[in-house]
């Protein structure tokens, strides 16, 4: 895997985290450590992203 597609993998993970954290924080019953979770998840994907580019 060539890095350019590896960054664009990583970058389709981070969109597909972040649309799934806007859709769990519009529902009131979610458990707030869930989405604690996915926005460090989140996170590492980023600095990972950043890491690479550089």
């Amino acid at each position: 895997m060539s890095m350019s597609s590896h960054i664009t993998e990583l970058q389709k993970k981070h969109s597909e985290l972040s649309d799934k954290v806007e859709s769990f924080e519009r529902h009131p019953s979610t458990d707030g450590l869930d989405i604690a979770l996915m926005k460090k998840q989140k996170l590492k994907l980023k600095e990972e992203i950043t890491r690479l580019s550089s």
